[in-house]
C-alpha cells in the first residue's frame, strides 16, 4: 500500500487501514521533513491507544510522506519554548510513545523509505521490525547541534552494538540502509519501488498467525530481555505454559498432528 497523498489534508497524521487487519499510521508534515511537533505526537499517542483496543488490527505500519520518514523532535518549536519543564514534558511525552509501540499487542513495522535522524532514527529503533527502501539513511545527530541524541540512545543501543551505536551518537553521521542491516536497526533493505510490496508481504505472514499467540510472544519478548537469564526463563515457561492450554495451540498442535491446515479461532 502506498503512503497517502501529503496533499490530501493538513492534518499532520493519517490513518488508513489496509485489508486484513493492517493499520498504516503516516507522518503527514512532508516541508518539515515529518518532524514531531507537539500536535503529531499528540495524535500519534491517540491513535496507538485506539488501535491496542481494536481487535480488528493485527499489524501497525509507521511511515512518512515527502523526502523523509522522520527528522526527529521539531527545533523550531522546541526552541520557541526554551523551558526546562517544557522540555521534560516534550521527551517524556516521546518517551511513552516509544514504550507504547513495544507494549501494544500488535507487530509494529517501520516504513523508512528517506532519512531516519535523532528520535526518527530511535522510532525506527523501537518498532518491532523495519523495512528500509535501498536509499534510506539513518543518524543521531543532535551532537552536531550539540545536543547529545538521550533519549535516542536508549533505542538505538538495544538493536545494534554498543560501540557501534556510541560512534553513531558521538559523531552524528549518517549510515546507509546497508550498514544499517548489518547492525540490526532494520529487518530488511529492498529497492524503493518494491518497499510497499516487501512489507505487504511480512505483515501478511504475521496475520496469518493466531493473534493471542503473537501478541502473548510480543509482550514476553519485551519484559525478558530486560531480566537476568534466570528470571526470563521462568517468565517465559509460565507463559509458555499459559499459552499452550489456550485453544489456540491446542487447534495449532492437533492440525500439526494430523498433517492439516489449522482452523485458528477468532481473536477474543
Amino acid at each position: 500500500m502506498n503512503a497517502p497523498d501529503a496533499n490530501a489534508t493538513a492534518e499532520p497524521l493519517l490513518l488508513t487501514r489496509a485489508s486484513a487487519g493492517v493499520v498504516h499510521l503516516t507522518l503527514n508534515r512532508p516541508q518539515q521533513f515529518n518532524a514531531l511537533s507537539e500536535q503529531l505526537l499528540a495524535q500519534l499517542a491517540a491513535e496507538l491507544e485506539r488501535i491496542a483496543s481494536d481487535r480488528s488490527a493485527r499489524v501497525v505500519v509507521i511511515g512518512g510522506t515527502g523526502k523523509a520518514f522522520c527528522a526527529g523532535h521539531d527545533l523550531k518549536q522546541m526552541r520557541a519554548n526554551p523551558s526546562l519543564e517544557y522540555y521534560q514534558r516534550l521527551f517524556a511525552d516521546c518517551a511513552r510513545i516509544m514504550r507504547r509501540i513495544q507494549t501494544l499487542p500488535q507487530p509494529v513495522i517501520a516504513r523508512v523509505h528517506g532519512i531516519a535522524t535523532a528520535a526518527g532514527c530511535q522510532l525506527v529503533a523501537m518498532c518491532d521490525l523495519a523495512v528500509a527502501a535501498d536509499g534510506a539513511r539513518f543518524a543521531v545527530s543532535g551532537i552536531n547541534a550539540g545536543l547529545f541524541c538521550s533519549s535516542p540512545s536508549v533505542g538505538l543501543s538495544r538493536n545494534v552494538g554498543r560501540k557501534q551505536a556510541f560512534e553513531m551518537l558521538v559523531t552524528g553521521e549518517f549510515i546507509d540502509a546497508p550498514t544499517a542491516l548489518a547492525r540490526g536497526l532494520v529487518n530488511r533493505v529492498v529497492a524503493l519501488p518494491d518497499l510497499d510490496r516487501a512489507i505487504d508481504q511480512l505483515a501478511a505472514t504475521i496475520v496469518a498467525k493466531p493473534a493471542l499467540a503473537v501478541a502473548m510472544g510480543k509482550e514476553l519478548f519485551y519484559r525478558q530481555i530486560e531480566m537476568g537469564t534466570e528470571a526470563a526463563y521462568q517468565l517465559a515457561t509460565h507463559t509458555m505454559a499459559c499459552n499452550m492450554i489456550d485453544e489456540v495451540a491446542q487447534e495449532g498442535v492437533d492440525a500439526f498432528i494430523s498433517k492439516r491446515a489449522p482452523n485458528w479461532p477468532p481473536p477474543r
